[in-house]
């Protein structure tokens, strides 16, 4: 049994597989039900590989890498999927090989894919605010460019994560984004609290990916916090007081 998935169509090319996955079709129990793909989050572990072989099954390919990651910027070329134990401390993975996946594990954060169909180059990022802010696109596209790929002929994709309505941040929040760029007021528009703000994540990664001057920039548009039947959300866990929670998996890689 494959996992469903949603599909960005501009990254829809007869050289590409892709998917970003939500929490449907695994086989994980309570707080991971039901396709968690993280190797953290206190699952079974046979469970997790499961739910990993069903979201390689529906890409039709047999090998996935997925990195530990820590809200950076760093950004690693993948030749070969690397042992639990082993995986670099990097949010965003590249590579040539055709046949190997580039995973993201999100649970609210932006789940970024990449492709140059021409140069045979794929990418993949974890884009949290912390990341986002760091540059882990733009990272990501230069570690791109470093394998063949030109920035003109990508495609970028911004997968669910949470949504402006479900993001209420702190007071302290907008001044750093503030200082990078006055225009970055129009991401933060007042909150349901006195003094807090709701911050549109997908819009800031949106415009930080578009003045890279891809091929393309697509969003899906999801919000992973107030869509509870289809994926997991750490910010709805946090509010609903529980702490264990899974994660979605977002792919892509070279047909082989």
């Amino acid at each position: 049994m494959s996992a469903p998935h949603l599909v960005a169509d501009t990254l829809s090319h007869q050289d590409i597989v892709h998917g970003f996955f939500g929490r449907q079709g695994g086989v994980s129990e309570g707080p991971f039900d039901s396709l968690n793909c993280a190797l953290t989050t206190g699952d079974r572990l046979e469970d997790i590989g499961e739910n990993r072989r069903r979201v390689g099954e529906a890409m039709g390919v047999e090998k996935m890498a997925s990195a530990f990651q820590v809200h950076g910027n760093a950004v690693v070329e993948v030749t070969e999927p690397w042992a639990m134990d082993a995986r670099p401390k990097a949010d965003g993975m590249v590579t040539r090989v055709p046949g190997l996946a580039l995973g993201i594990l999100t649970a609210d954060c932006g789940p970024l894919l990449f492709a140059d169909t021409q140069a045979g180059v794929v990418g993949a990022a974890h884009a949290g605010w912390r990341g986002a802010k760091l540059g882990i696109a733009e990272a990501t596209v230069e570690a791109m460019v470093k394998l063949g790929a030109d920035p003109k002929r990508i495609d970028a994709a911004l997968g669910p994560c949470i949504g402006q309505a479900s993001y209420e941040v702190g007071p302290e929040f907008p001044e750093p984004f503030l200082a990078e760029d006055a225009a970055n007021a129009r991401f933060f528009r007042t909150g349901v609290r006195e003094g807090r703000h709701m911050f549109d994540l997908q819009g800031y990664i949106v415009k930080r990916l578009e003045k890279l001057g891809l091929k393309s920039v697509t969003s899906l548009e999801r919000d992973t916090c107030a869509e509870a039947d289809r994926f997991f959300s750490y910010r709805r866990t946090c509010l609903a007081g529980e702490k264990k929670f899974g994660c979605e998996v977002s792919a892509i890689a070279i047909r082989s």
